[in-house]
């Protein structure tokens, strides 16, 4: 019977792991049973993987092809999944795209911040959701701790007044604002570095990620934002 601790040992050396998991039902999308386990990552740990890996070396960094992070996710997830007996979904493949979100707030303490993103009570913002395992058996999990959301004991929500082109108003995200500024010359601050609303959270500091790491993001949000517009 497969546990979590074997799963988390197999997604360790890929700087990855176990964001937790839940049963399949009816509510859920899927259309067997057993269960599922979300795959994630906390501060920089897979950043560094992945640029140590044979993979990025073979690409030539991340200019090799238009998404290295999402096809060096899938070898490893895919090579994991072999190993595990369990099949892998991805958040960045659809049209239709498997509900990521919905599932991680049902999988572990995370909730929505008034950026957008979900906040974890420990990594903040510096978190991410690469894959799903799903397996054809019942794995028992830990039970979730109960929580309170940061963000509702956080009174000056100084991630809302830290932007500095106004991109985040209650319950708006204005992207035409934050692209034209990420694209500005000279580059800007958040383009390289991270974003400045993201940075300003001051829940899970020490897992911020890198300047390498945000500067990659950032870029493809850029790109991907543009090619949408076309």
């Amino acid at each position: 019977m497969m546990n979590i601790e074997e799963i988390g040992s197999a997604l360790e050396p890929h700087g990855l792991i176990s964001r937790g998991g839940f049963e399949i039902d009816e509510t859920t999308g899927l259309a067997s049973a057993g269960t599922v386990v979300l795959v994630g990552s906390a501060g920089s740990a897979m950043w560094d993987a992945f640029t140590r890996s044979d993979f990025y070396k073979s690409q030539g960094g991340t200019d090799g092809s238009d998404n290295p992070m999402d096809d060096w996710t899938r070898q490893i997830i895919d090579q994991v999944a072999d190993e595990l007996q369990a099949k892998a979904l991805y958040p960045f493949e659809g049209p239709p795209y498997y509900p990521f979100q919905r599932w991680a707030m049902r999988a572990e303490a995370v909730f929505a911040s008034p950026t957008g993103p979900l906040v974890h009570p420990e990594y903040g913002l510096w978190h991410a959701y690469r894959a799903a395992l799903v397996f054809d058996q019942i794995i028992a999990f830990p039970a979730i701790k109960s929580e309170v959301s940061p963000c509702a004991t956080c009174p000056d929500k100084p991630c809302m007044q830290a932007c500095p082109v106004d991109a985040f108003k209650p319950g708006v995200y204005d992207v035409p604002a934050c692209v034209a500024h990420l694209q500005a010359s000279p580059t800007p601050y958040c383009r390289t570095n991270g974003c400045f609303a993201r940075h300003a959270c001051p829940v899970g500091q020490k897992f911020a990620y890198s300047e390498d790491q945000a500067g990659f993001h950032m870029g493809k949000f850029v790109r991907s934002q543009l090619e949408q517009a076309q």
